[in-house]
């Protein structure tokens, strides 16, 4: 029977255990490393064992260090999470040795289907359709190009024991095969410990779709319907959704079986994913099956009401599954939206840094809607480079697709975040992309749609309207306030007043007046009534305007403000006309020339340096190497010239925009 249970991981996984953990009145333990002393697992877990040092190569890896914490605090099972030890088959064994409880498949499961050659090769023994490749290792560039013209490009090169998007590469010629090969090695190698590569065909229009299953130590086995991970981006989950727009019964019905059928086939047991690339016909083929929790499992457990957490504890404690195939109900949709340290603008790179401001929109549950915040972080607290950029699972719920996705765009909005980079308006952005409102997406959505990076949103007339009118009635709200406590105040505030906004260089002549509960509006041969929910001074404004609610994040700049609205970031600068006027006169300011120098684009670790003092270069080729919370990025070059000055060295840890080296 299951007493106390250690979390072998951090963050919001840790977190989202001792929730189910304390529900069901267990007692937990947290592990830290030096960077996590402070973290917000720490605090939630009865108790917390220090494990080393920041690398996770010297704590949350340490098999021993685990087994250490669970001897000292008496602590007789494991969840290990997603990550880290999640999948490694030595830490269950050894688990096993110490007769402590490991939430999770046994270890012929964990082995089976966490290599993707041996998992393969069983999928295609119990009949489950899979993608044509080749199902024995990789031994070098060359045989990699080989077995790539066998199988035809586009192909897939994948690590045989990666996971999270890692050490996975698409190869669409001889020279990215060449290149991919190596990259995707080198990632595994400092990923998982393990380099070995497989290669399989790249499906075209693909969308990724995965089956959850639950199964117990009494050979019972359920499938709880899908989940849509189409929305990726470097092979790394973005934005998920249960059910699917795609699939239709008789589908669904097909994979839950296969899946249930390969689960059974290993002698699965515990919660357990099995993913699917599905084509435009809707075939569908095994990817690999993932031995663990998901980090999207919370879509799940809105439609079907069922805690997957509580189900493992359950499961590994021996007892029968409560819930039977035809009593599982998939009800209403929901969302989930990964928020990450990233910044969107520079191609997505990771940021770290202090959550000067954290707080997400209020979590509540409706009959009508969701919201729920799955985190590991609280304002204050540091975003390391040591782990996973991610900062919390933003999800929703409704009673069907559009509506979920109407949530998660207010809930997006209302997510206020200061101190580092972050995709919130990235998010934003694909929430209300007509396409993805649609339901017509694949794999390759982000790289199709935003082709050369994301840039921002192109703002509608509506969302400008909004700004503008959240930054006039700002505005008046100050200069009321400074006129009430100054009796001096030379210039009282008009009862109406004429005014203009400015957007970038465009201005807009707007007239404001206060009304009961608001204020009248007027421009451009409109007039509305608008109120506002704002304390100046504020970061969030609650805008009213003709019935419709939006959420504006407020930040103070020069002359106006800087507002944040569905992925749109604009500065609105009010003014009387005369400003106005003379500010059409003022050039814009030219941004600095950098095109003499490699700048780092993140903070991290230079790996490589691939060009000498002296070199001639060409546009594309490869200059150096950094890696920053686990992934390799390739810095190239932008144009033509030679090296000038390289200013690092190969092991400095570098800071944004550094300079690595500069050209003539």
């Amino acid at each position: 029977m299951i007493k106390k249970i250690l979390v072998a991981n951090r963050g919001e996984i840790a977190c989202r255990v001792f929730k189910t953990a304390k529900k069901m009145n267990i007692k937990t333990v947290a592990v830290f490393s030096d960077a996590d002393e402070n973290a917000l697992h720490v605090s939630m877990a009865d108790e917390a064992v220090y494990i080393g040092a920041s690398s996770a190569s010297e704590s949350y890896l340490s098999i021993d260090k685990i087994i250490s914490a669970c001897k000292k605090t008496g602590a007789n099972a494991v969840h290990p999470g997603y990550g880290f030890l999640s999948e490694r088959a030595e830490f269950c064994e050894r688990l096993a040795a110490e007769n402590i409880i490991f939430i999770g498949p046994p270890v012929n499961a964990i082995e089976a289907m966490g290599d993707k050659i041996t998992s393969k090769k069983i999928a295609q023994e119990a009949n489950v359709s899979t993608v044509p490749g080749h199902m024995d290792l990789i031994d070098d560039a060359k045989h990699a190009v080989t077995i790539s013209n066998k199988i035809g490009y586009p192909v897939m090169i994948k690590a045989s024991a990666g996971g999270g998007g890692k050490g996975m590469r698409i190869a669409w010629n001889d020279e990215e095969a060449i290149e991919g090969f190596a990259r995707s090695k080198s990632e595994a190698a400092s990923s998982f410990g393990d380099d070995r590569i497989f290669i399989e065909k790249f499906v075209v229009e693909p969308r990724h779709i995965e089956i959850q299953v639950l199964a117990d130590q009494h050979g019972n086995c359920v499938y709880l319907g899908e989940r849509e991970c189409s929305i990726q981006r470097r092979n790394q989950k973005v934005i998920e959704e249960a059910p699917s727009p795609f699939l239709d019964e008789k589908t669904r019905v097909a994979m839950g079986e296969q899946s249930c059928a390969l689960a059974q086939a290993v002698g699965y047991t515990s919660a357990g994913t099995v993913e699917f690339i599905v084509d435009k016909e809707k075939n569908f083929y095994f990817l690999e099956m993932n031995t663990r929790l998901q980090v999207e499992h919370p879509v799940t457990e809105l439609i079907t009401g069922i805690d997957l957490v509580e189900q493992m504890i359950r499961v590994a404690n021996g007892e029968n599954l409560n819930v039977k195939q035809n009593s599982i109900k998939l009800n209403g949709w929901a969302m989930e939206s990964r928020l990450y340290a990233e910044d969107p603008y520079r191609n997505f790179l990771p940021s770290i840094g202090r959550l000067t401001r954290y707080r997400p929109p209020t979590e509540s549950v409706t009959k009508e809607c969701v919201i729920r915040n799955d985190t590991g972080v609280f304002e204050g607290g540091e975003i390391s480079m040591f782990y996973d950029p991610m900062i919390a699972k933003l999800c929703t719920w409704s009673t069907n697709r559009s509506k979920a996705i109407s949530a998660m765009e207010n809930a997006l909005d209302r997510f206020e975040i200061e101190g580092i980079g972050h995709n919130l308006p990235f998010l934003s952005a694909v929430m209300g992309h007509t396409r993805f409102k649609s339901g017509n997406i694949t794999t390759a959505f982000i790289d199709e749609e935003y082709p050369d990076g994301f840039e921002g949103v192109n703002p509608s007339d509506d969302i400008l309207e909004v700004l503008s009118v959240t930054a006039l009635i700002i505005t008046r709200m100050k200069m009321q306030r400074i006129s009430a406590r100054d009796s001096t105040f030379d210039n009282p505030v008009p009862r109406e007043d004429n005014l203009v906004t400015r957007i970038a260089r465009k201005n807009t002549n707007m007239t404001i007046s206060d009304v009961k509960d608001g204020y009248k509006i007027s421009f451009e041969k409109k007039s509305f009534e608008a109120s506002i929910k704002y304390e100046l001074g504020g970061t969030l404004a609650e805008l009213s305007i003709n019935g419709n609610q939006h959420a504006v994040k407020v930040t103070p700049v020069i002359g106006g403000y800087l507002l944040r609205l569905r992925g749109v970031e604009q500065v609105v600068k009010v003014m009387n006309s005369r400003i106005a006027e003379l500010s059409d006169l003022m050039p814009d300011k030219l941004p600095a020339d950098t095109s003499k120098f490699l700048l780092c684009p993140m903070p991290g670790l230079m790996v490589s340096i691939m060009v000498s003092e002296g070199d001639i270069i060409e546009e594309g080729q490869s200059l150096a190497m950094v890696e920053a919370m686990k992934m390799e990025n390739v810095l190239r070059a932008e144009k033509p010239g030679k090296v000038s000055k390289i200013s690092v060295a190969e092991g400095d840890s570098l800071a944004v925009d550094e300079i690595i080296m500069e050209f003539e």
